[in-house]
Formats: structure tokens, sequence, C-alpha cells
């Protein structure tokens, strides 16, 4: 008999499938015949082929379609901004060792063909590490496309220079969140703001990335809005694109922001920039792979790359077991993160 895959995203007017990064949207054919499916349970062995419809009993938890990786080599940031679990719980400082980042990036290889980004960066400001641009060059020269988000304050001309040269990388996104300099200090717990701008000045109009962006975050109020219109003037006509959006608690670790609403409900899987379990890799310093980067606290660990291989880890019984937490397979505990988190996908 069969059913629509268990990890599939289905919404009002799309079916995407994070297993294979493809949807059915209205008037392509199958999308029309999946919607009959779904009325009449109509088999259809071309939706059955291409994994839409699945014979019951599979098992699709050991599968992925790896597409962003966090690696993150330092856990160091220069800033406490109120959005972030640094602002009231910083990290030790640690670096990842040399020899553990080139393992990873050659254990990597094998998902060149659908990998998205890879990004130097999760709770950290990765231009503060000396080994910034080798960094970026060594996956520059493995053919990976690097990405980077950084509140601006360590990405000096000297470093813009250099990535357009070398580079340039797949993706930058700068972190500004208002031109107010008391503002600033206020809501980063640091007085950068006009570094930040000197550098963002200098970057604005070189290629330093082939898709440029600055974030505005902000609680949605008529502040973040004057914030927001006053970065976009500024920057206007430049590389960069930018974009206003709220911020959230991380599911559940800080009390700012957008919140989950409906806890209550069943888990049916993650709209966190595409699927975390199925589509991302999330390392820390010490070379743990954590389920997600809400997971600040690093509760949910699917591996450890000191002990394991990237290939082990991807379909480890650890991150199997997550997922089908996630997708509502198994009935995850009360506490897990998911539960607490606005990207979660409600039954």
């Amino acid at each position: 008999m069969l059913r629509p895959s268990p990890f599939l995203h289905i919404d009002e007017h799309r079916v995407y499938d994070p297993l294979t990064d493809r949807a059915l949207v209205p008037g392509d054919g199958a999308y029309e015949r999946f919607r009959a499916f779904q009325r009449d349970g109509r088999e259809d062995a071309e939706l059955e082929r291409d994994g839409w419809l699945l014979r019951n009993g599979a098992d699709l938890s050991r599968r992925h379609h790896l597409k962003i990786v966090s690696l993150e080599t330092m856990t160091t940031c220069n800033q406490r901004c109120y959005f972030c679990p640094v602002s009231i719980a910083p990290r030790a400082d640690y670096t990842m060792p040399d020899e553990l980042f080139a393992r990873i990036v050659g254990e990597l290889a094998p998902y060149r063909a659908t990998l998205d980004s890879v990004f130097l960066q999760s709770y950290n400001e990765p231009t503060l590490d000396r080994r910034f641009l080798d960094q970026c060059r060594t996956l520059f020269a493995a053919g990976f496309p690097v990405a980077v988000l950084s509140n601006g304050s360590g990405f000096t001309p000297a470093k813009t220079d250099a990535l357009a040269a070398e580079g340039p990388l797949r993706y930058l996104c700068i972190n500004l969140s208002t031109l107010d300099r008391e503002r600033y200090k206020a809501t980063r717990g640091e007085d950068h703001l006009a570094a930040v701008v000197r550098n963002v000045d200098y970057m604005a109009h070189r290629a330093v990335a082939h898709e440029m962006k600055i974030v505005v975050l902000g609680t949605g109020d008529d502040v973040h809005a004057r914030d927001f219109d006053e970065i976009r003037e500024r920057y206007a006509g430049s590389r960069f694109s930018v974009e206003q959006h709220v911020v959230m608690d991380r599911a559940g670790w800080l009390d700012v922001g957008l919140k989950a609403s409906e806890r209550s409900r069943p888990l049916a899987g993650c709209d966190n920039v595409g699927s975390r379990p199925l589509q991302h890799l999330h390392i820390t310093p010490h070379g743990k792979c954590v389920l997600c980067c809400e997971d600040y606290d690093e509760k949910y660990v699917v591996g450890d790359l000191t002990q394991s291989t990237i290939a082990e880890v991807l379909v480890g019984d650890e991150l199997a077991k997550l997922r089908r937490w996630v997708y509502g397979l198994e009935q995850a505990p009360d506490d897990f993160m998911c539960r607490d988190c606005v990207f979660a996908r409600r039954g």
C-alpha cells in the first residue's frame, strides 16, 4: 500500500521533498496527480519511482540531502547582542585544531554536488579568527561554495580585497541592526558601529560575494522600521540587498521576539532554512555535530568528528532518531527543543 513520504513538506500550493530538493507545484502534472492520490488513493508508479509515494514500512530516517554545513572554527564573539545566547552565556574561548579543519574539508568532498553553502560561522564572529582568510582559501581550493555571516566589525578592507580577488564568497550576510551609535552599543554590547559602517561601506561596491545581503534585525516595532529604512537608503544602489527580519527566541532559549505559539500540536518537520535534520550539518569547534544551530547548549549531539566521519554521522543512529522525532514519526520528549521553535512544522 502506498503512502506519501513522511518527510514531505505538504503546503497549500506546494509539495516539497527535502530528501531530493525537488518540489511539485500546480500545473506541472505531478502535483495534480499527487493531490489526486491524497483524495482517492489512486496508485501512481511515477510518483512512487520519484520518492513522493512509498510502500508502507519503508524507513527513510537514515537518508539525507546535505545542502548546508555550518563549520564553526572558534567560539569567540566580540559582541553581546540581545538576540543571541552569547549575551548571557558566553562560551569559553576555544579554537578548532587545524588538522581537524583539514580533515573535515576532505570528508565533505563527496557532498560537493549537493552543497549550497559551507558557512564559517555559528555563534562566533568568524572574521576574528586569524586563520579566516586561509580557511576561506582552503574551501575555495576544494571547490566549496563559501558563506559568511558577520557583524562586520572585523571584516576589514584587506579581507574584502583578498576575498574579492581569490574567491569570491558564495554568500555574505552582514548583521547590521541600526545606524544609531547609542542604540547599537545598547543592543550589541560594544561600540563598534563606526568600524562596522567603515567596513561595510568599503565592501558595498566590491564583488566580495556572489550574493551580498544586510539583515536588519529588530522586534518589528516602529524603531525597527526606521532603522531598516535608514540602512536601506544608505546602501541603495550597492551590491547589498537589505532585508528586515524580526528576532526570535532561539527555540525558547531567550525571552525575545517571535515565539512558538502551537507547542501542543504534534511535530511534523522543520522549515528552518530548509530542513535542519535532513539538509544541514552543524559542526562546533570541538568537532561535535549538533542537530541545529538553535541548540546552543549542545543538548542534541548527533556525532563527534574526533571519533567518527561525517558519513558515519549522517547515517548514524542518533541523527536518524532525531529525524523521526522532528517529523513526528516517533513521539519526542515533552522538553524536546523543536517543540519550542517557531520553525517547527505542526501536524
